[in-house]
């Protein structure tokens, strides 16, 4: 399998409720894996497009978190309704979501 020009990591990160860091498990983050999944199943881009479940990668009270390589993009509040967006607007046409982008100070 060559390199993907893109690199999509979708936090799985689970944790006890109640934690108080959160986790993205709590906040739709599988759904969120899985819609990304079908999207790349869909869309036949496994040959330009990797998509991996992590674990923490950033602001847990602000996940469901998806970090994009190599520009190192950080989306936080991913709900599986903005996969598409994300698959259109960045992994295909290089322009990052701004409305889902994590703030500076966070990222």
């Amino acid at each position: 399998m060559p390199r993907p020009q893109r690199h999509v990591f979708v936090c799985s990160q689970n944790r006890p409720a109640g934690h108080p860091r959160g986790a993205c498990a709590h906040k739709g983050a599988s759904d969120v894996l899985q819609t990304f999944w079908q999207e790349l199943q869909n869309r036949n881009l496994y040959a330009e497009i990797a998509v991996t479940y992590s674990g923490c990668i950033g602001p847990c009270d602000q996940g469901a978190n998806v970090l994009v390589y190599p520009e190192g993009v950080l989306y936080r509040g991913v709900q599986k309704e903005d996969v598409a967006e994300i698959f259109n607007e960045h992994l295909i046409e290089g322009r990052p979501v701004e409305r889902l982008l994590a703030p500076a100070e966070v990222w």
